[in-house]
This record gives structure tokens, sequence and C-alpha cells, in this order.
């Protein structure tokens, strides 16, 4: 039996591999650099706004096996509301036009032979082609691929794309849209509902997490960076930091769960990821009408996906290196010009809060896919027998997403041993 398993991160991927691991008893020390977990996916109190927010919006799948998972281990599979079927609201900030994208529950995709369940001026045909996602190649690009499915690709698999890989759709990865798409639509409706936290992710992902760890024993130390690891004769022999001198004993185990850049700077040799976008979020304290989803995807515009919150509205841009250095205020502007287009706001801008991650995600395209390293990677061309790597920029065969993150952990812990 392992000693004990170091896992130095605390955001999805470290906390899905801790609480797998302290489940079936294992002795768990968790190191995290910053004062609290969650990393991209948290809640906090905004002083601006008064209120609790998200720092990013995350909407999870029915068919989020790994992540459903995860919150029934942690009990907190209560804490996920949203629809109770597939419905995905639309609205054309061009046009004016609105419809609701609606898929039946069972795998034989009955919704594509109904006008009012799909989008308007598609034809049932139209999504049969959909399949190609599934003979896409490793270098085959989205836009490319699906491009000329008009108005399919502009009303429904534009938006999804960038929203699913954090990558305009001309670089973005046709073969990884396939897979996130295969693991819900298509395996019909009751897949596809979505999910999201009733009151904040903290709520919802974070804090049961860490209840959960110390109601099993696990050791919780933050503000505990990691600035070395030491290695000899191709095992982790030492943990060391400002705070940290930590010998790895015969039998301990390590789980690097941090983001890649630091990844490699722990781990000079090993290949990740380097390029990356960002996600903008602007959050208003403000109110829309409330949609069959909570949450509404807008085309034609800035912002691109409105959540519906109890105190705010809150607004995603994705593969947003284009906008990340717009001045908060020019680009809370723009997007609340989109907000009253869609839903009739007063003139007004009301108290806002711009929150730019410049570093969400890897880039999701053909060539970044192939710097994602293994749960056990080559370093130099050597394996490191004590060593596993989580983190959703890890081969995990899906986007940077939550479902990810939480898979790789899970497939870290079940290395130790």
């Amino acid at each position: 039996m392992t000693q004990r398993t170091h896992i130095i991160g605390a955001g999805m991927a470290g906390l899905a591999a801790a609480t797998a691991l302290a489940e079936r008893g294992e002795r768990v020390v968790l190191h995290e650099q910053a004062r609290f977990a969650g990393g991209r996916c948290r809640s906090y109190h905004d002083a601006t706004l008064d209120c609790r927010i998200n720092n990013g919006n995350h909407l999870l799948a029915s068919g989020n096996h790994a992540a459903m998972r995860y919150l029934a281990r942690i009990g907190a599979s209560d804490t996920l509301t949203g629809p109770d079927r597939a419905i995905f609201p639309f609205i054309d900030l061009v046009s004016g036009a609105s419809w609701n994208v609606r898929l039946n529950n069972s795998r034989l995709p009955l919704w594509i032979f109904r006008p009012k369940a799909r989008v308007p001026h598609s034809h049932a045909r139209d999504y049969l082609a959909l399949r190609r996602l599934d003979r896409a190649g490793p270098d085959d690009r989205v836009q490319a691929l699906m491009g000329d499915l008009d108005p399919l690709y502009e009303r429904l698999i534009e938006p999804l794309a960038i929203a699913a890989l954090n990558t305009k759709p001309a670089a973005g990865s046709a073969a990884l849209l396939g897979a996130v798409l295969r693991e819900t639509i298509g395996r019909g409706g009751a897949s596809a509902i979505p999910r999201y936290p009733k009151l904040g992710l903290s709520e919802s992902l974070v804090d049961p997490a860490l209840a959960f760890l110390r109601a099993h024993g696990a050791e919780l130390r933050f503000g505990a960076r990691i600035q070395a690891i030491g290695i000899d004769d191709h095992t982790i022999t030492r943990l060391t930091g400002p705070a940290t001198d930590e010998p790895i004993r015969p039998g301990d185990h390590v789980i690097l769960a941090t983001p890649p850049w630091i990844a490699a700077d722990l781990l000079p040799g090993l290949i990740v990821p380097d390029q990356h976008e960002a996600i903008l979020n602007v959050h208003f304290r403000a109110g829309i009408p409330p949609g069959p989803s909570g949450f509404y995807a807008l085309l034609g515009g800035a912002a691109e996906w409105v959540f519906e919150k109890n105190d705010v509205v809150s607004i995603t841009i994705s593969a947003a290196n284009d906008k990340v250095d717009i001045d908060a205020e020019a680009l809370a502007l723009e997007v609340w010009s989109d907000l009253r287009r869609a839903f009739g706001l007063p003139r007004t801008m009301p108290a806002y809060r711009v929150v730019k991650e410049k570093r969400a995600t890897f880039a999701a395209t053909p060539a970044q896919l192939r710097r994602r390293p293994g749960t056990t990677p080559l370093i130099n061309g050597s394996m490191i027998t004590n060593l596993s790597l989580a983190g959703d920029y890890t081969a995990t065969g899906l986007p940077a997403t939550i479902e990810g993150a939480i898979r790789s952990g899970e497939t870290a812990a079940r290395r130790v041993n």
C-alpha cells in the first residue's frame, strides 16, 4: 500500500485525484500555493457588485460521467440545477430571430425531423453531416470540415465549437469537437441536459470536496508552493518550496496537478501545450427575463453565452485572445449593448465586473493536441516511476473542460497502488 500520495495543485484535477484516493483509504497530502482551492473553477464575493460571483461560467452536461461521479463522491449531486430536458435557447442579434434547439431523450435523434426542435431553415439531412466529425483526422479543423453546412454551421456548430474547444473553428480540432459531441448529443438528449450550480462553483465543486477530504483525514496545505522537485534515479525524492522541504519516501507517490506551464517548470524536459486561449467573463448587477434553460446563446455580437443568476447576469466570451487587451469598461459597454438588444434592458449600464483568464485553456489545435502528455509521461526519454500527471491539458481525449480535468485526476489516482 502506498504510504502517502502528495498531490501538487488543488484545482479540479487535484481535487478529483485527492477525493478518489481518500475514498479508498489512501493517505493524501494536498499542496496548493494559493490560499484557496478550485483554481479557475471557484466562487468569491465581489466588492464592486456586493454579491457572490463565479470567476468563470462552466456548463456541465448530464452525460459528463466523471463529473457526476465526483459530485456523488463528495455528496454534492443535489447542488446542481438546470432544465429537465436538453434545450438550448439561441438569439440572433443581427436578425432578431430566436429559437430553441430541443433534443429528445433517446439515442435515435427524432428531434432533427421536427422543424420546431431544430435550427430554423435547416433540414434533417444537414444534421446527418455531423457524422463527418466521427471520421475527422488528426489534422482536420472544424471550419474546413463543417463550414459548408449553413445555416447549421453558423447557428449551431460554430457556437458549440467555440464553447467546447475555446478555440476559433478555423483552427480548432474537428476530432476533439467530435469527441465532445459523441459523449453528449451523440448519446441522445438524456446525456446532453445542461447542468450548473444552484449557488456557485465553490459551493458545488470545491467546498464539499474539501469537507470530504478533511473528514477522511487528508492533510491540506494551502499557501504551500512547490518550487522544485528532486529526482534521483528516475524517482522523485523530495519536494521543496519557500515553506516546504518534504522527503518523498519509498512507497510514496506524487501527482502533479498544476497548470501546464508550472508542470513544465517543475519537470524540465516535459512537453506540454504551450499556446493558450483566453476566456473573458463580464458580470453585471442586473437581471434578464427567465428562459427555459437558465442561459442563452447569443449570435452576431461580442457576448456569446449569457447565464441567469440570482443577483447578476454573467456573460462568457470564449477564444478571446483578440479581445483580452480591450479596456474593461469598453468591453463591458460592448457586451451591455448586446444584452440591451437581446433582452430590452435599460440604456444605463449597471455595476459590472470583468474577469479575464488570459491562459484559460490550451489552444485546441491539431498541433497543440500532439503536445498533450499522458498520465505517465516520458521526460527526456525516461519515465519517473512514482509520478503521475493530472490536468485538463493532459491526453484525456477531451478539450480543457471540467469533465476532462476530473477524468484526468481519476486516471492519476487509479495509478496509485
